[in-house]
């Protein structure tokens, strides 16, 4: 028997028994994955098996061992008859796909620069790697404005006044309010007492001379 030569780029869809016997086999592009298939081929001893089990199940008795017999032929030629289909639909892949020079990949039609023999990834496309380029640097450039333009606006925030960010009465998030947004709270940035003691913010009275706050 000769000795089939293959790829990696395919998957083996046949089954050996029941109603769907039969060979088919997928190919598939290493480049970009696309897909193409064989034309499914019928193993009817396969499917032989499958029906006379079908009707076993029902009647049962002489026709169970009938498909038993049946199912050991269909195992027994299924090796040689799978092996037939797989030159067949290897024969028609050699249509849909080719073989990189360099890095020996089976690639589709559309990953294939013809005119090298190499596939796009070892030969890309010089238009399409400039186009690519560009909108790259388009990218990169409107990234670099933006960041320019939010270190502009940022400068021109003030950031020395300190924020109350948590409600001291209910304990809602405030975002920097003057007033809390569920209880109403005024809110507002610690001050110091007459006696030189920080008073938080909320603080009715301060906390270490006991001196009324004006908030």
């Amino acid at each position: 028997m000769a000795e089939i030569q293959f790829a990696k780029n395919f998957n083996d869809l046949s089954h050996a028994q029941g109603v769907d016997a039969g060979f088919q086999f997928e190919f598939y592009c290493e480049r970009c994955s696309d897909t193409w298939r064989s034309e499914f081929a019928p193993y009817r001893s396969g499917q032989a098996s499958g029906w006379v089990g079908k009707a076993a199940s029902i009647f049962g008795g002489v026709l169970g061992s009938v498909g038993s017999a049946i199912d050991g032929l269909a195992q027994h030629g299924f090796g040689e008859a799978r092996d037939g289909e797989f030159r067949r639909a290897i024969e028609q892949a050699k249509a849909h796909f080719h073989r990189c020079g360099k890095c020996h990949a089976y690639v589709c039609d559309r990953c294939f620069n013809s005119a090298s023999g190499l596939c796009y990834n070892c030969a890309p496309d010089v238009e399409v790697e400039i186009e690519a380029a560009r909108n790259q640097g388009e990218v990169q450039g409107a990234t670099e404005n933006a960041v320019a333009e939010g270190v502009r606006r940022g400068s021109q925030r003030e950031v020395g006044r300190g924020r109350q960010l948590v409600c001291p009465a209910c304990g809602a998030e405030t975002h920097a309010a003057k007033f809390c947004p569920d209880c109403g709270q005024r809110l507002g940035v610690p001050g110091v007492c007459a006696c030189g003691t920080r008073i938080p913010a909320g603080a009715k009275f301060c906390p270490e001379c006991g001196a009324r706050t004006s908030g």
